[in-house]
């Protein structure tokens, strides 16, 4: 580059075409970085005060160089500026206000302003190798990608793509997956991030969609969208299950997605270094698709808890293990290819928590309604569950079970008003003994059992409460089933976060910001308040004045 700035037009023009083609740029922009590089250099010879442009012909390799000065009536700054009498020389005609070019002889650059100008030009091409690189690669996620391993640094494989590199980091590889220098790899682009350094190409050969991509490859059903993979799940590796639907009747999609003698789906396992695929026929219907998730096991009962996005499943005693798999994997698999939490247990367990439910919820309508055994296992099994069920239920619905009548249902209702009465009037007892203030009363949505719960969790004033985010307020906790697996006892539950004070109780996120907006709301009360006072002593002092 350094010769680039000295040599003859023709070696000019034959530099950036060879610089363009080699680094797969517009030779414009390296014709523009001689320009800047030129420019750079001509100002280190005439001064760097001095607006000095230079332009290079793209086809001749002519080089102009030129200083740009404004026409004043008064010359304060002479690198910049001409007067009248000056400017006439330089440009007959030139008014005052006027820019005009002042032509300057071109610069012999010297071995510093050379080696200075080829650091331009060389920035200039990598800015621009580099831009090209993310506009080329910015609108390819999710595209299978082929290239050449370039080295292993860290864990993490540096992968060749030709006109950039991607890398696979060691979290998004196969475990156990051999990674050797030189040998081609095939994986999914999973994201492009401009970084100053250049274009971050991120690759992933464990992520679920590198499955799709493959079995989109390998049926031409699935890449013509007759049949959808409409869910994936993955242990890299080990074990993966996908959800597929056929868009036309007469295809068979897990038949079409194994391929004759299993070829297509053989195809998609080697590439993922053996990993075993559970083709399941996918359903709208979530307990159907829930039993084909959880194959090769046997399934009893499904059970949906659509508020908790839980899934309860009853086995036989004999299909629990295959049910939960190597240590969990299939419930697993299934819990991701559904979205839900998936809790399994046997026929044994099932009827032993259902006899425990209806026990306790027996006794609770037993004491509080103080009504006999029979009549509280009677509510139980019509489905109640609750006392607000029993207190405002409509009484025409209550009167109509079997062995009811209104007068019966109108006392029952009365006794269960009087019972959350009763409830709430101890609930407010406690919760002014932990010393929560009676200003959270009034907050819309919170009873006074919230109230209880927000005491205990050191919440007692308006400021506690208005300096919670929604999240902190409402966020269900979320916990994980552990099974057996030689280790682990299944019945034993791992919280997975600490969710919000309040997130036993169901609120919606609409309900918790107004909670907290209302709780919030004196704060402006006072700035108004603070705003209106400033107000009226600035008046009082306009009028003393």
């Amino acid at each position: 580059m350094a010769s680039a700035i000295s040599a003859n037009r023709a070696e000019l023009i034959a530099i950036a075409n060879s610089v363009a083609t080699e680094k797969m740029i517009d030779k414009s922009i390296v014709i523009e970085a001689m320009e800047e590089a030129i420019q750079k250099s001509a100002r280190n010879r005439y001064g760097a005060e001095n607006d000095i442009r230079a332009k290079l012909d793209s086809k001749t390799g002519e080089l102009r160089l030129w200083r740009v000065v404004e026409v004043v009536e008064e010359v304060e700054d002479y690198f910049k500026q001409v007067d009248l009498k000056q400017a006439e020389k330089l440009e007959p005609g030139s008014k005052l206000g006027d820019f005009i070019v002042d032509p300057l002889p071109p610069v012999d650059l010297g071995r510093i302003d050379a080696q200075s100008a080829k650091q331009v030009i060389f920035q200039k091409v990598r800015d621009a190798e580099r831009e090209r690189q993310f506009e080329e690669f910015k609108d390819r996620a999710h595209e299978i990608i082929t290239g050449v391993i370039k080295s292993v640094e860290f864990g993490h494989v540096i992968v060749n793509l030709g006109r950039a590199e991607g890398v696979i980091r060691r979290d998004q590889q196969i475990p156990r997956e051999a990674a050797r220098v030189g040998e081609r790899v095939r994986a999914i682009i999973t994201k492009v991030e401009r970084q100053n350094r250049g274009p971050q190409i991120f690759l992933s050969r464990a992520h679920p969609d590198f499955m799709r991509k493959l079995f989109a490859q390998e049926v031409p059903e699935v890449y013509d969208g007759i049949i959808e993979i409409k869910a994936a799940a993955r242990d890299p590796g080990s074990r993966a299950k996908i959800g597929v639907i056929s868009h036309d009747s007469s295809i068979d999609p897990v038949g079409a997605c194994v391929g004759m003698k299993g070829s297509r789906v053989q195809a998609v396992v080697q590439e993922m270094q053996g990993e075993k695929i559970d083709i399941i026929p996918w359903s709208e219907d979530t307990a159907t698709f829930v039993v084909n998730a959880l194959q090769p096991a046997t399934v009893s009962r499904v059970v949906i808890d659509e508020e908790e996005n839980r899934i309860e499943v009853v086995v036989p005693d004999d299909q629990l293990s295959l049910a939960i798999g190597r240590r969990g994997q299939n419930v697993r698999l299934a819990s991701q290819l559904t979205g839900s939490q998936i809790d399994i247990m046997t026929e044994a367990e099932s009827s032993e928590k259902r006899q425990r439910e209806f026990a306790e919820r027996s006794k609770m309508f037993e004491e509080e309604l103080d009504v006999d055994e029979t009549l509280s296992q009677l509510l139980v099994a019509e489905g109640f569950t609750e006392l607000e069920e029993v207190a405002y239920i409509d009484m025409a619905e209550l009167a109509s079970i079997e062995g009811f009548d209104e007068e019966l249902a109108e006392e029952l209702q009365s006794r269960g008003t009087e019972a959350l009465d009763r409830r709430e009037a101890t609930h407010r007892e406690e919760r002014r003994g932990l010393g929560v203030e009676d200003d959270l009363a009034e907050i819309p949505h919170l009873n006074e059992a919230m109230l209880v719960t927000l005491g205990k969790g050191g919440i007692k004033t308006l400021d506690d409460l208005a300096d919670l985010a929604t999240d902190e307020l409402i966020a269900r906790k979320r916990t994980e089933q552990r099974r057996r697996d030689g280790s682990v006892n299944r019945r034993t539950n791992r919280e997975e976060d600490k969710g919000g004070v309040l997130g036993d109780y169901g609120l919606s996120e609409e309900q918790g910001n107004e909670i907290i907006m209302a709780a919030r709301a004196h704060w402006f009360e006072d700035e108004d308040s603070a705003d209106g006072a400033e107000n009226g002593e600035a008046a009082n002092a306009d009028t003393s004045q």
